[in-house]
């Protein structure tokens, strides 16, 4: 199985991945979604999980897991989302190591699919506001949808930001990778967004795991972008999300804190309460074990 650092960092080259580990983790319940099947440009079925909280959503959420895992690895970040009253739907993408075809799309031309995906799931709801958010590669993708200029892929034309997004969540998003994103490109993002990373997620690179708040170092003061370091936190907040099969131990009193700041942002940003805005305002603090920044 790749690691996210084979897959993300350097030329994004691909080979033989296996069936994803059973779980080690037992990960909060979440009942099982209703499956939406879309058609991508090339004819593939793109598979979307559709889960809907109890009476009429507050708003919707786009979700893009990471690099060869799948949206139902991500139960304790869904579950909160789906609590506060919002529908969260996820694309299964193609490098997922779940997806039947996954050994046709190799090295970038996952990228493409990506954006392909999440193009198709913007037009089935149409012209409505959600919310894009994602964890590593899907946090690129969450914040290429909110306006960060990623570098197009073959074969893509056209804006790859969508309109309809109102802000962007993005858990431990990749460092600038220069077949996917530059440092620059991260400073066109157009939307309030909240970037988490930990002091133990440690990428390829100079920067350690200071690289994965290059999309908040990099906008300009005054757009309502939050940065969120977790003391000790790495990429899979210990293997409960993403990676179930790691051995742990799992970070949940900081993937506690990563939820609630991220409920709050939800609130401020993806449903407009000034009151959200104001108490995430009030968490705004340089010290660890919960550093939130603000820009």
């Amino acid at each position: 199985m790749f690691s996210r650092r084979s897959l993300i960092a350097g030329s994004l080259a691909a080979g033989a991945a296996g069936a994803l580990p059973l779980p080690l983790f037992a990960a909060p319940a979440l009942a099982a979604p209703r499956r939406i099947d879309l058609r991508g440009p090339d004819g593939r079925t793109i598979a979307v999980s559709d889960w809907a909280p109890r009476g009429r959503p507050r708003g919707m959420i786009l979700f893009s897991h990471g690099a060869l895992s799948s949206p139902r690895f991500y139960e304790a970040i869904i579950t909160p989302w789906l609590a506060a009253g919002y529908r969260v739907l996820a694309p299964l993408h193609v490098d997922s190591a779940e997806h039947p075809e996954t050994a046709k799309y190799p090295g970038l031309a996952s990228w493409k699919a990506r954006i392909e995906d999440m193009r198709a799931l913007s037009a089935h709801l149409g012209n409505r506001p959600w919310v894009a958010a994602g964890h590593s590669y899907g946090g690129l993708v969450a914040l290429t949808m909110g306006g960060a200029a990623a570098i197009p892929p073959q074969g893509i034309s056209g804006p790859l930001g969508d309109g309809n997004v109102r802000a962007v969540i993005a858990f431990s998003p990749p460092a600038p990778v220069p077949v996917l994103i530059t440092q620059q490109g991260f400073a066109t993002l157009r939307v309030p967004a909240l970037i988490q990373t930990g002091t133990a997620d440690d990428p390829p690179g100079p920067d350690g795991w200071e690289g994965h708040l290059a999309g908040f170092n990099a906008a300009a003061p005054g757009g309502n972008r939050y940065g969120l370091v977790l003391e000790g936190v790495d990429h899979y907040f210990g293997g409960a999300i993403c990676r179930y099969d790691l051995p742990g131990p799992r970070q949940l009193a900081r993937l506690a804190d990563a939820n609630r700041i991220a409920g709050l942002f939800l609130e401020g940003f993806g449903s407009g309460r000034a009151s959200a805005r104001r108490m995430l305002d009030a968490a705004v603090s340089d010290a660890l074990p919960v550093r939130l920044l603000r820009k």
